[in-house]
């Protein structure tokens, strides 16, 4: 038990230096990363607009109105999303387009009915809602001196909800499969999950999962190998910006921490 306290601690002072080392460029790192599949995508309505308009018309049947106001929706809701959140503006009304984006998508592409596709959805809502607490003022008491009557409540709430979310997307990693490697993997993720919901050496946890995460994602996701002609290029991509979105909100968690509902935040009262 000693050797595993020495091991932990040398582990979260190697997590304290990479964030002193990058306090000033992480929260930037982690919001373009939280916004990337939304730029990604916003992007990808423009270059082919008429295969979007087209897919929605027959889809759906709705006509070429309500497939085109679909298209501009996603379009200008997107990439006027993420100039917000990347210029620091307006980010409550950024954040709120970009729900909107993932309520409207969710319904059109029929998400609800596919279990990995809607865990990625609710875990890519998570990382805008911790982007939302990010940007939430801290409360301030009306008079100097005198504490702030639970003022702080939305925001560390916002920030726990946030972190139950964003883990989602491990799950759809989990293989049930009679392996060493694949038992290790859900083992070790499936912990990792846990530690960061309950909000438990929090910021050592998001940083192990962003590391997992990443390299995950550039294995299984290699979108670039794939020629443009196949639909499986497609698909990684969305894939991988979705992981990029979701490993934006974890460096969120690092940057900033679980927020008061959290077991790391009670231990300092023990």
């Amino acid at each position: 038990m000693p050797r595993q306290n020495e091991l932990m601690d040398k582990a979260e002072d190697v997590a304290d230096q990479v964030l002193r080392n990058t306090k000033h460029v992480l929260p930037h790192v982690a919001r373009f990363c939280l916004i990337s599949t939304f730029l990604e995508d916003g992007i990808r309505m423009w270059s082919q607009w008429g295969e979007q308009r087209d897919y929605m018309n027959v889809t759906w049947g709705c006509g070429w109105f309500l497939a085109t106001l679909f298209v501009v929706i996603n379009l200008f809701g997107q990439l006027g999303g993420c100039a917000m959140v990347l210029s620091r503006q307006k980010v409550p009304i950024a954040c709120g387009l970009l729900f909107g984006i993932i309520a409207l998508q969710t319904v059109a592409y029929s998400i609800l009915w596919d279990l990995k596709f809607l865990l990625r959805n609710l875990a890519l809502a998570g990382g805008v809602l911790l982007l939302l607490a990010e940007n939430k003022a801290e409360g301030k008491s009306l008079f100097a001196g005198l504490p702030s009557l639970g003022e702080n409540n939305p925001k560390q709430y916002m920030q726990l909800s946030g972190r139950i979310l964003l883990v989602l997307m491990f799950l759809t990693l989990l293989r049930f499969e009679m392996s060493f490697f694949q038992s290790v993997q859900n083992l070790i993720g499936t912990a990792l999950i846990l530690l960061i919901a309950i909000g438990f050496k929090t910021k050592l946890s998001a940083l192990v999962l962003v590391a997992w995460l990443t390299i995950i994602n550039i294995y299984m996701n290699a979108w670039w190998n794939i020629p443009p002609y196949k639909p499986m290029r497609d698909f990684l991509k969305y894939d991988f910006f979705q992981t990029l979105s979701v490993i934006g909100g974890l460096l969120l968690v690092v940057a900033y921490g679980p927020g008061g509902v959290s077991m790391d935040e009670h231990k300092k009262k023990w």
